[in-house]
């Protein structure tokens, strides 16, 4: 069955096509010699393109070996990568530049219709690392929040990408970690040259660093969270393999690998923190205010000016607050919306008492939402999720959950993480619209789904859009309205609470980077429009400050996919199919706002001309 429900993702594609030609054909025998030739530029088209795009996605991955590991492909495994070199620099900028000229090369008039889509996606993420190579962020290697070494730690834990079933695996697992060694040295240099430029990271945010790095200072090589293979063998190791590997393991990270992270700790709390900055906004760096502009539009893949978005959140805000008070009111809550706040964060019987319960309500949780998803999509993914906490050597500066997508090669799920560190933080009323967000039918299909996709080039089956992703699983929280999984009012609330976060993200953000909003000032304006736990508001704000303009996209892309929505209901009026629209936003995977806005507009066409 899910076969068959992938197989129709690809056929919408081939039937988007069809629709723009003649409902006659002939067969090619009795094609004239002109006809025969049109139909060979056409293939001829389709062919060099998919074979610029198969030869760019293979360099890409050449060129990021970790990557290439995310997304299946073991040939690297053994590497490191050298993203903080000059070599790579330059190859990254050849790369792009040499690529975006044969791109313009190709008859993109010949390309079928979902070659197009992808052939703009494909110019349009050229054009764009182009443009980010012309800032320095390569002199802030490493924040709190995207942590070279929490990924290293996440990678070498069997758990994620990295395979360990062989002694292969192992032993290129022990040549990857050789190269993070020498990138701990090579970051150091980086953040030197960014201490003399004064692009620095906000002296809070270096204060939150440090302790990560403290974690991983154990005193014997057991201890370490790098070990960790080493303590799960495959039951088919000899003995004298398990021993090999467990003394080369144990020497390379007694004698190398904690004397680097010593290092690296070290420097941060004596080099680099002293030279911290104190503005806790973009707008503190050289050119700042510019180069947020131009992370916004990276982020929301529009033209959007700052200050627009600003004000569209300062609006949503409003709007939503609005919405609160109503619930409040049909709840019979005695006294303001700033008391129900109060409540809603404080008394016990919103909160679980232990962390599994926690994990088991949104285990019921999943199983009530599966229910209803059939009613709505045509094409689910093969790919299950699970739910697991956040591991307990990062969650105490994780938000509060998270993603991971499933093995491309179908041999490990999808995972839903939940911060379980504070409990207060994770109230029982926000768990439905949590859930639609971050598993189904919100980040595990639009992820899962992108990734099993066939008959597109492999570039875009991994490409990702923080807007389009993450407006798909605001959108998704939305979808729940209709599904009719938001009867009870708290859990509504709870719909409406999440909202309110993305609403004032774009405030924030906003106002951090652009606007010389002060750390303080961002943590006491989520304090007053919303009954978020004041942990997680400090760590939502000091992901702003490590991550600027990606939380913008949340809110764009929701109210982007809505809008093409609302105008394909307006447009097609009775012959509106729900499902099939949302065949149309899923089924070529994730892509620029602008180009998803194209695809709509042709499938609105092609089903009126049916």
């Amino acid at each position: 069955m899910q076969k068959t429900l992938i197989a129709m993702a690809v056929s919408s594609l081939m039937l988007l096509q069809a629709c723009s030609e003649p409902q006659t054909s002939v067969p090619t025998s009795q094609k004239t010699p002109a006809e025969k030739t049109e139909q060979t530029e056409q293939k001829t088209a389709a062919d060099i393109y998919n074979e610029m795009a198969d030869n760019y996605f293979k360099d890409v991955l050449a060129l990021e070996p970790i990557y290439a590991t995310y997304v299946g492909v073991n040939d690297y495994n053994d590497q490191f990568g050298g993203s903080l070199t000059e070599e790579y620099l330059k190859q990254r900028h050849e790369l792009n530049s040499r690529y975006l000229k044969q791109a313009k090369s190709l008859d993109v008039e010949s390309l079928p219709e979902n070659l197009k889509l992808s052939f703009d996606m494909f110019i349009y993420d050229r054009h764009m690392d182009l443009v980010a190579e012309s800032y320095p962020e390569h002199f802030m290697p490493m924040n709190q929040f995207y942590s070279t070494v929490i990924s290293m730690i996440q990678l070498g834990s069997g758990e994620s990408a990295q395979p360990f079933s062989t002694v292969e695996d192992y032993q290129n697992w022990l040549g990857r970690l050789k190269g993070f060694i020498q990138w701990t040295s090579l970051a150091q240099a980086r953040m030197d040259e960014g201490i003399k430029s004064k692009v620095v990271l906000p002296k809070v945010l270096v204060e939150r660093i440090i302790p990560q790095l403290d974690a991983q200072l154990v005193t014997s090589a057991d201890e370490s969270l790098f070990y960790a293979p080493i303590n799960s063998f495959p039951d088919e190791f000899t003995a004298e393999e398990k021993a090999a590997l467990t003394s080369e393991y144990a020497a390379l990270i007694t004698a190398e690998l904690l004397p680097a992270l010593t290092q690296l700790r070290n420097y941060f709390n004596d080099t680099y923190l002293p030279h911290a900055r104190a503005s806790d906004g973009w707008w503190g760096l050289p050119n700042g205010k510019e180069w947020y502009q131009s992370l916004a539009n990276s982020h929301t893949t529009t033209t959007m000016p700052v200050d627009e978005i600003h004000q569209i959140g300062l609006s949503e805000v409003k709007r939503i607050l609005t919405e609160m008070d109503s619930v409040r009111e049909q709840v019979k809550f005695e006294g303001d919306l700033t008391a129900f706040f109060a409540s809603l964060g404080s008394e016990p019987q919103y909160f679980f008492s232990e962390r599994q319960g926690l994990i088991d309500g949104y285990m019921a949780l999943k199983n009530d939402i599966n229910k209803e998803l059939p009613k709505y999509f045509n094409i689910m993914p093969k790919a299950d999720y699970v739910v697991k906490p956040v591991e307990s050597f990062r969650e105490k500066s994780a938000a509060g959950a998270s993603y991971q997508s499933p093995a491309v090669d179908g041999s490990r799920p999808g995972v839903f993480y939940i911060n379980t560190y504070n409990l207060k933080a994770q109230p029982k009323w926000g768990m439905t619209t949590l859930s639609l967000h971050e598993a189904a039918p919100g980040h595990h299909f639009q992820i899962a789904i992108k990734q099993e996709l066939t008959g597109i080039p492999e570039f875009q089956r991994f490409q990702g859009y923080t807007a389009f992703e993450e407006g798909w699983a605001l959108y998704a929280e939305y979808l729940g309205i209709e599904m009719g999984l938001f009867k009870d009012p708290y859990q509504y609330f709870g719909k409406l609470s999440d909202e309110m976060l993305r609403a004032m993200r774009l405030v924030v953000d906003t106002g951090l980077h652009a606007k010389g909003w002060s750390r303080e000032q961002a943590i006491q304006y989520m304090k007053d429009n919303s009954p978020m736990a004041e942990s997680d508001i400090v760590a939502e704000v000091e992901r702003y400050m490590a991550i600027p303009g990606q939380a913008l996209s949340y809110k764009i892309g929701q109210l982007t996919i809505l809008k093409l929505r609302a105008d394909a209901e307006a447009k097609l009026g009775e012959r509106f199919d729900l499902k099939a629209f949302h065949d149309q936003i899923l089924t070529t995977g994730s892509l620029p706002m602008a180009v998803m806005e194209k695809k709509i507009a042709r499938w609105i066409e092609s089903e009126l001309a049916k």
